[in-house]
């Protein structure tokens, strides 16, 4: 199985089998699916414009507002598409191939590399390379890596979604699971990708519906007056799901009560995204299918332009055009860093070769 990040493939695509509608999700031939590339262009645009708004929280309750109704569902949504993706994933030797080069390496190349940036960023040649703790946006990888080796599991027991909501929301309320390897992300987030190992072509189908689109809209304007009512009164952090409720200042039982409270508004801020996704191509759909390079690199020009000036200059620190002028830079950056060229230039540290690496496969019988 390949990365979903970067190729969607025609064996998952929704309503392969029904005849081509307006908005619809089926592909043609041997084309890509272009729902699902647009929605994951769409879901990295969110991802990296959320980084940038981060140095300007203190400064706006709306930004505030704006960051923790995108943080909502942005990463659910990816998340469950991943799962989506790794249904077909069974440890058989050339998926495990694909596993290690196309995500556990990538996973340790960007590790080395951040860390190197962050000695040049910081002039702090201490800063240490950790492999077993992930540097901010690379928990993803990781834990993409961790979640796809489980999916036999997922696909063997009865009652898959419910296990793990249980899984998450007992790591949310578990203070003493550590840094290592990031697990608290890696079980609070591990729901989104089972439901998305659970999802048929059919939910889909259903999510594209004209009822169901047409609702989806009041449902995510009804998110940011309700952000907004939240920022004084709830931290943001809980949107991370990386420490536990007693490290967030709640007891165990108000832990689990918000823990599934989320979960379930993740799930449905997510559907509704999902719902108001083209599906047809569009001009970012090509996009769709550099997601991985724009998630992995945004990351060096977010941190860079905090220690650069870049928010202290005079149009960025205007209480209005401000954060209009962040959000457009960052959406045009990511896109950038979508593109082919960049695809082209950065293919050996994102998508290495590594033949040399494995075995070669056993001949086929017959």
């Amino acid at each position: 199985m390949s990365n979903p990040l970067i190729r969607t493939r025609r064996a998952s695509r929704p309503g392969a089998s029904r005849p081509v509608r307006e908005g619809g999700t089926r592909a043609v031939g041997n084309q890509r699916d272009a729902f699902f590339d647009n929605a994951k262009y769409l879901a990295i645009v969110l991802v990296a414009i959320g980084h940038a708004w981060e140095p300007l929280r203190s400064d706006s309750r709306t930004v505030t507002a704006l960051y923790m109704a995108v943080y909502v569902f942005h990463m659910p949504a990816f998340i469950v598409i991943a799962g989506y993706f790794s249904r077909s994933f069974d440890a058989r030797p050339d998926r495990v191939r694909r596993l290690i080069s196309g995500v556990l390496v990538p996973y340790a190349i960007f590790q080395v590399l951040y860390a190197v940036f962050n000695r040049w960023l910081y002039s702090d040649p201490e800063v240490p390379v950790r492999m077993f703790t992930p540097f901010w946006i690379t928990w993803f990888l990781l834990a993409l890596f961790i979640w796809r080796l489980t999916t036999p599991v997922w696909k063997t027991i009865r009652y898959p979604l419910p296990v793990a909501v249980a899984i998450g929301t007992l790591a949310a309320v578990s203070p003493y699971i550590g840094n290592t390897l990031d697990l608290h992300r890696v079980l609070q987030f591990l729901p989104f990708f089972v439901l998305g190992l659970v999802l048929r072509p059919e939910h889909f189908t259903a999510l594209r519906r004209r009822a169901v689109r047409v609702a989806a809209v009041p449902i995510l304007c009804a998110a940011l007056p309700v952000a907004y009512w939240a920022v004084p009164r709830l931290e943001y952090a809980w949107f991370y799901h990386r420490e536990s409720a007693q490290e967030l200042g709640v007891s165990t039982a108000t832990g689990v009560v918000m823990t599934l409270v989320f979960y379930g508004c993740s799930a449905l801020l997510a559907a509704a995204f999902l719902a108001l996704v083209p599906g047809r191509t569009t001009w970012f759909t090509a996009l769709g299918a550099g997601t991985l390079y724009g998630y992995l690199l945004h990351g060096f020009l977010v941190r860079g332009a905090r220690e650069w000036g870049w928010y202290d200059l005079g149009p960025v620190e205007h209480p209005v055009w401000g954060p209009a002028l962040v959000t457009v830079t960052a959406a045009l950056l990511v896109t950038a860093l979508c593109s082919s060229p960049v695809r082209g230039l950065l293919r050996p540290l994102v998508e290495p070769r590594l033949n040399l690496l494995f075995r070669d496969p056993a001949p086929r019988r017959g």
